[in-house]
């Protein structure tokens, strides 16, 4: 069993939920990204997703993409970004999952970056943008690796694509809550809980639910239900408000643990 597995088995043994704090890999720069790793592992992150930052991020709303934006002017790839993790790793257990798009990490090299991610101490992978059918020879140098391949599903997949999703699905099972993308909202669709039921006609993976979850009400709401919460939108937009200012990363680790019900 990998770091994912142990830590939702871990959760299911104390009967608690996990979170899913989401950031970009160098926004505001690479340095604090290493310690927002750490900080956000000591403030009980059941996974931590890094995002590698890209240039055409199509299912990430603004916030997301100013990060995507500010990481980018920084000039750095993928190995000084694993670099980083190698790192942070020396002082985080928590399990961390690239969260990327396919186009960075097939320029890095498919074959590259698997050997390179399990040697940095990544866990897992989530592309936003391959779908299981192309995702054979991606699976296979994942799995050579001990590394776990996450994929999504949304209110709008068929039970056939869901049943597929889960046949290639390893760590995890990310239920994004509506249609469209990233970005804060008011409340969380009711399509999110359907989801996660059907999801479960298919496959034991634990289901972590995100897109658009921003306060604590939210968090504890989609708990009752899904194994974890993901938050992206709602840290990353705290992290630019508060860039530049002293202890960024410790400031971002209690904004995490304010979002936390006090029986997650």
């Amino acid at each position: 069993m990998g770091r994912i597995t142990d830590a939702f088995n871990r959760l299911h043994a104390e009967n608690r939920k996990g979170f899913i704090p989401f950031i970009t890999a160098g926004d505001p720069d690479l340095a604090t990204t290493e310690q927002l790793l750490i900080e956000l592992s000591r403030a009980e992150a059941t996974v931590i997703e890094l995002g590698v930052p890209f240039s055409d991020p199509m299912a990430d709303g603004p916030v997301i993409q100013r990060a995507s934006e500010r990481a980018l002017e920084h000039g750095f790839g993928i190995e000084e970004l694993l670099g980083m993790v190698s790192r942070a790793r020396e002082f985080v257990d928590t399990p961390i999952i690239l969260f990327s798009y396919f186009n960075p990490l097939l320029q890095f090299g498919v074959q590259r970056l698997a050997k390179a991610a399990r040697e940095s101490g990544i866990d897992g992978v989530l592309v936003t943008d391959l779908t299981p059918e192309e995702s054979a020879a991606f699976a296979q140098e994942l799995r050579a690796n001990r590394l776990d391949l996450i994929f999504l599903v949304a209110p709008t997949s068929t039970d056939e694509r869901l049943e597929l999703i889960a046949r290639h699905a390893s760590g995890f099972i990310y239920a994004v809550s509506r249609a469209g993308v990233t970005g804060t909202q008011e409340s969380v669709s009711a399509e999110a809980e359907k989801l996660v039921k059907r999801v479960r006609k298919f496959s034991n993976l634990p289901v972590a639910v995100g897109f658009g979850i921003s306060n604590r009400d939210q968090v504890a709401d989609v708990q009752r239900y899904a194994d974890a919460v993901v938050v992206g939108s709602a840290i990353v937009l705290e992290l630019e408000r508060v860039a530049g200012e002293a202890d960024v990363p410790g400031h971002i680790a209690e904004f995490v643990r304010n979002l936390l019900p006090a029986n997650a």
